[in-house]
């Protein structure tokens, strides 16, 4: 098994658009922007970066943009952090190829959900991984059941982590007792907190990662939140992540991708459109949003040392 766990604070990475009548849908992939984004995030402080998870919008690329993203990310990131690049597919064949297309351009580990588009039951789960694992490459399966309909069960993940080069398991039911529960079966794995909303939680628990969302609005914050769960000062830790945490329940809702734009925008970012299906936000979960993300920034503002 490779040593490359994938822990630490990788941030799924919102993907920007620039307006562009012969793009699809009229926005064409920003890479530019893309590229100071995954500078921004890293100089921030964070230990690598996610293209091509769901924030990268990813089903809603052509198969040229989504592997330019990859290596924009790749190429930018350099030897100052990870990239774990997103390679999701409807099938193990799919998913393989995307791993394949993301070892030749240097990633250094895949973020895979098990197969997409119906409900696969345990064996081709397994199969699923072990092709996508036999690529080389340091993988992190992803559970989220809320969208693929396949729960990756801690009974079912320890049968995954048997395969070589399964090294995490980004966890997103928000279900924190199945944290100690990973950790029990399967003690090799790294387990990775996957919801933004019980990040906390899961890193008291045990976790050692945080693979997120709105660290693309608070890096820094969110990099301090981190070391001060991994360092046991509770206090502390609390003290700044429960003024975040409304912002943050976001990341587990069906519009977090509009959500942590939208975000972005109120940081000074540039977030921008989503691409279809994803449109912009009805102007009652808009002003839901800004009232949570006013009460973050304002804590931050008036609390600059993070606590």
């Amino acid at each position: 098994m490779t040593k490359e766990r994938l822990e630490g604070v990788v941030v799924a990475t919102a993907l920007p658009y620039a307006e562009d009548d012969s793009a699809p849908a009229g926005l064409r992939v920003d890479l530019d922007r893309y590229a100071e984004h995954c500078r921004w995030l890293i100089d921030n402080g964070c230990r690598g970066v996610g293209p091509n998870g769901s924030l990268g919008e990813y089903s809603s690329l052509t198969d040229e943009e989504r592997r330019a993203v990859a290596r924009t990310a790749i190429d930018t990131v350099g030897d100052d952090g990870v990239v774990v690049v997103g390679v999701h597919g409807a099938g193990a064949h799919q998913a393989r190829a995307w791993a394949e297309k993301a070892a030749e351009d240097g990633a250094d580990g895949v973020l895979c959900l098990p197969p997409t588009m119906y409900r696969a039951n345990d064996a081709d789960v397994v199969h699923h991984f072990e092709q996508v694992a036999a690529v080389g490459l340091p993988v992190m399966i992803y559970n989220n059941p809320l969208d693929t309909k396949v729960d990756l069960t801690p009974r079912l993940v320890a049968e995954i982590a048997a395969i070589d080069n399964i090294v995490s398991v980004k966890e997103f039911t928000g279900d924190v007792r199945r944290v100690l529960e990973l950790r029990e079966r399967a003690p090799e794995l790294a387990v990775i907190a996957g919801a933004d909303d019980v990040a906390l939680e899961a890193l008291l628990m045990g976790a050692t990662g945080w693979f997120a969302g709105f660290p693309n609005v608070f890096p820094a914050e969110s990099l301090r939140l981190y070391d001060l769960a991994r360092s046991g000062k509770l206090d502390e830790a609390r003290a700044l992540y429960e003024p975040l945490v409304a912002a943050f329940r976001w990341d587990s809702r069906t519009e977090f991708v509009q959500a942590i734009k939208h975000g972005m925008e109120m940081v000074g970012r540039f977030g921008g459109p989503c691409r279809p299906p994803r449109g912009p936000l009805p102007a009652h979960q808009l002003a839901e949003l800004e009232a949570d993300m006013r009460r973050a920034i304002d804590h931050l503002a008036a609390n600059p040392a993070g606590s």
